[in-house]
């Protein structure tokens, strides 16, 4: 590995550091993507359980509101429950954009990442062109080990952006994937809440 790294040049070094940060975004958000963490299955059902069952407080909202994502928007809607249907519905789309955000973090860094790992191959490429050609008018064709390290640079560096922009493409496109159905999810179950509330009135409520 030393000895490709050596071979490749100094861009090797960037490649190198945006496959580190590729990795552990990949990881990171993988870990924080769980569909039980940020939209748990019935979590719902136990909210609509609840507000049938007992009265509404501030100590119930905030510990939804820290259960997760989900739990946020689900406590936000029952802060706005008194104002309207349509209030109540604003105040889950307000509060869903900022969670949305949080859920896409570091997405955009990936996807540059799978952008630019290619380019600094290509960069690598270029460079290693103009070394074989300094070789080329300095001592001519015919010893080819002359060329080597231009040639080495070359190959070496467009392999490796390839191998880190691969696979970072295809994690981020993945993952943006799963945020977007994980906020199909958070919606539907948001939109359940506001029916149950606007066509039940559940009974025991008392002011957040």
């Amino acid at each position: 590995m030393l000895e490709l790294i050596r071979a490749g040049g100094w861009l090797m070094w960037p490649i190198l550091g945006c496959s580190v940060m590729a990795m552990a975004i990949v990881l990171e958000r993988s870990w924080a993507l769980r569909r039980g963490r940020v939209a748990p299955p019935r979590l719902l059902h136990e909210v609509l359980a609840h507000i049938r069952a007992e009265p509404i407080d501030t100590a119930y909202l905030d510990s939804l509101r820290n259960n997760s994502p989900l739990g946020e928007i689900l406590a936000t809607g029952l802060s706005n429950r008194h104002a309207g249907r349509e209030a109540m519905k604003e105040s889950i789309e307000d509060v869903g954009r900022h969670v949305i955000a949080d859920l896409e973090r570091f997405l955009n860094t990936l996807g540059t990442i799978a952008e630019v790992s290619p380019l600094l191959g290509l960069l690598g490429t270029t460079f290693g062109m103009i070394k074989i050609f300094n070789v080329i008018s300095s001592a001519g064709v015919g010893n080819p080990a002359l060329m080597s390290d231009g040639i080495s640079i070359a190959l070496i560096t467009t392999a490796a952006g390839l191998s880190v922009a691969i696979p970072s493409l295809l994690c981020h496109r993945y993952l943006q994937a799963h945020v977007g159905d994980l906020v199909l999810t958070m919606e539907k179950q948001a939109l359940r809440l506001v029916d149950a509330i606007h066509n039940e009135e559940p009974a025991q409520e008392t002011g957040p």
